[in-house]
């Protein structure tokens, strides 16, 4: 399945529509996956011990499943257009035989990731609501693996967590988590689109000040060279925390390319940041600017008909400099999708994620392989 098609699955890009009308539409789009996983886990605890274990799940993938509803209405020279999309994690069997029976039982972790509204023309849109944020959002919206698996890492709790697997999430990119914003996204502008938003800001502490939003902004360039197709782009954020009299100052960069010809896809991508990203990779969670991360992600995929094969190689590298524990998290993995039908794809994978901690003797080694499907609308 196409990197449009999985595009889809963060976008409102309705695949249904439910109504139509003089200029007023409503439509719906939504996905639901599941996938057999088995991981082989070899790990070095902070005393030099090694251990090793089997997991076998049945769980989401990196997409969880989710229904998205869109609402649209063109008013002469203006459109205004409405969507929510409800996102929904399918691994929330007995994770732990140790919890309380309040923790017991399903809890499906529904997730409003989208709830907003748009006022477009010619001029551009503006856009006023919770969406996705801007930093890393074109890195990992053309993560080849988006309907698929990807790390699992046990450092993090991936094997046996509730939520999601995380593709190249902190083994490649940040997650751009759905913020509440305020954002203009101009025309198309001879292949340059622009995006600018202020957002929610993070929260360093519980008692720390924000005396300003976040500000976030992704410049994307598209065209068609004869047979090649290109895609590029650049994005960035900052913020400003202060507490107990000290500044902090956020920032991160992301940037990459994705280049199309006979069937291949070839794709680079990178970023830096400092004080967001550094626990798991998820930029929602602010630390302060002594932790700076970098990462960087490339991919190989060949589309022949209905199949899709891929190669992936992603990492991320955590500095503190006001600790010894620096971190380095990796994946490599091999992927092949199947279209059996519009809407319905087969998934195999097989990643190998690693985990070291310097100077902790902390270490990990996650071999997983999945198979699963995924049905699209």
């Amino acid at each position: 399945m196409s990197v449009a098609i999985c595009m889809t699955a963060f976008n409102a890009n309705a695949a249904l529509e439910i109504y139509e009308n003089d200029g007023m539409s409503f439509s719906a789009d939504g996905l639901v996956n599941a996938f057999y996983a088995n991981s082989s886990i070899e790990k070095t605890d902070a005393a030099g011990v090694k251990s090793d274990r089997d997991q076998s799940r049945v769980r989401t993938g990196f997409l969880p499943n989710n229904i998205g509803f869109n609402f649209a209405n063109q008013l002469s020279d203006m459109k205004i257009g409405m969507r929510s999309s409800f996102w929904v994690s399918i691994s929330d069997a007995d994770n732990h035989r140790d919890a309380t029976p309040d923790d017991l039982g399903t809890g499906s972790l529904i997730d409003i990731r989208q709830f907003y509204g748009t006022v477009s023309g010619d001029w551009g849109e503006l856009l006023v609501g919770k969406d996705f944020g801007l930093l890393n959002r074109a890195n990992i919206l053309g993560d080849e693996l988006l309907l698929g698996f990807g790390q699992t890492s046990d450092f993090f709790g991936l094997v046996d967590g509730g939520n999601v697997s995380f593709g190249n999430i902190s083994t490649g990119y940040t997650y751009p988590f759905p913020k509440s914003q305020i954002t203009y996204r101009s025309p198309d502008l001879n292949g340059f689109k622009l995006a600018v938003g202020l957002m929610d800001p993070n929260k360093i502490a519980k008692n720390s000040s924000e005396e300003l939003p976040r500000a976030e902004a992704e410049l994307v360039y598209t065209t068609d060279l004869d047979n090649l197709g290109l895609k590029a782009w650049v994005s960035g954020a900052v913020q400003s925390s202060e507490i107990e009299d000290k500044k902090q100052n956020q920032s991160g960069v992301g940037y990459g390319a994705n280049v199309k010809f006979s069937g291949f896809s070839l794709t680079a991508s990178g970023f830096q940041t400092k004080g967001l990203g550094h626990i798991a990779g998820l930029d929602h969670l602010v630390g302060d600017d002594s932790i700076k991360t970098d990462g960087y992600l490339v991919q190989a995929a060949y589309t022949l008909d209905s199949n899709r094969f891929v190669l992936t190689y992603g990492e991320t590298n955590v500095e503190n400099t006001n600790s010894i524990l620096d971190a380095t998290h990796s994946n490599a993995g091999i992927a092949y999708f199947r279209t059996i039908r519009p809407g319905l794809t087969a998934v195999a994978e097989y990643n190998q994620t690693k985990a070291d901690v310097s100077n902790s003797l902390v270490g990990e080694e996650n071999n997983t392989i999945s198979i699963g499907a995924v049905f699209t609308f």
